[in-house]
């Protein structure tokens, strides 16, 4: 018993130690300690007002501005889409003139896919680059689209690769099966008939209720018979 107080003791004396050196380091070091105090209040106070009083009303007026352009987007007019139509703002404009906004980020890929659709592809490789997204619809299609880029530009392997990312990064029924397939059908045609079957193989597994799933024995078919 007398063993267990003296070692309550020791560390009571241990603790009284720490908050003793803690009491006289805080009033050695109190002026730099309220300087770097006082500038992370700044620096919050500075973030929230920037915040609240810039980047949200710029990210409200972006979205209104870039109504038409996503109207020009639904309807294939991807030219209209992009560079507006002389009374309205076309993605372009978006991006240079709201660059800190949600919106203008969000025209980055809407460009890209327009110059996909336009078929100047080293542009959509451009915008999509830049697009940045945690949406779990919005990262697959944009990612499998520079897939679609970069086919458009004869290079394969590149294009494999981003078919591969574009149906890993969030499976769901949507967006998987799709670009499983774009792969499957760039593995066969690429002479890696193994992979492509077992690719089609998976989607057959996997997502059979989808267009992808319900079409994909004719290619399970057609692969088997080139294997022998």
């Amino acid at each position: 018993m007398a063993k267990k107080k003296g070692q309550q003791a020791d560390n009571l004396q241990e603790l009284e130690s720490a908050l003793t050196k803690t009491e006289r380091f805080i009033e050695e070091n109190q002026k730099p300690i309220t300087y770097v105090v006082g500038a992370i209040i700044i620096v919050v106070i500075a973030y929230l007002g920037f915040t609240r009083f810039y980047l949200h009303p710029r990210e409200q007026e972006a979205q209104s501005q870039m109504f038409m352009a996503e109207n020009y987007f639904e309807r294939d007019s991807f030219n209209l889409a992009i560079n507006g139509d002389g009374n309205y703002l076309g993605f372009l404009d978006i991006i240079d003139d709201y660059g800190m906004t949600k919106s203008a980020n969000l025209a980055k890929y809407y460009t890209g896919i327009s110059y996909l659709h336009l078929g100047q592809y080293e542009d959509a490789l451009d915008y999509l680059k830049g697009f940045k997204t945690k949406d779990l619809l919005l990262g697959p299609i944009a990612e499998g689209a520079r897939g679609d880029a970069k086919l458009e530009l004869g290079d394969m392997e590149e294009a494999l690769k981003h078919y591969k990312k574009a149906y890993s990064m969030n499976e769901n029924e949507l967006t998987t099966p799709v670009y499983m397939m774009k792969a499957a059908r760039l593995l066969e045609t690429m002479d890696e008939l193994e992979d492509a079957l077992a690719l089609y193989q998976e989607i057959k597994n996997k997502y059979p209720e989808t267009n992808e799933g319900q079409n994909v024995d004719k290619y399970i078919a057609r692969v088997e018979i080139k294997l022998g």
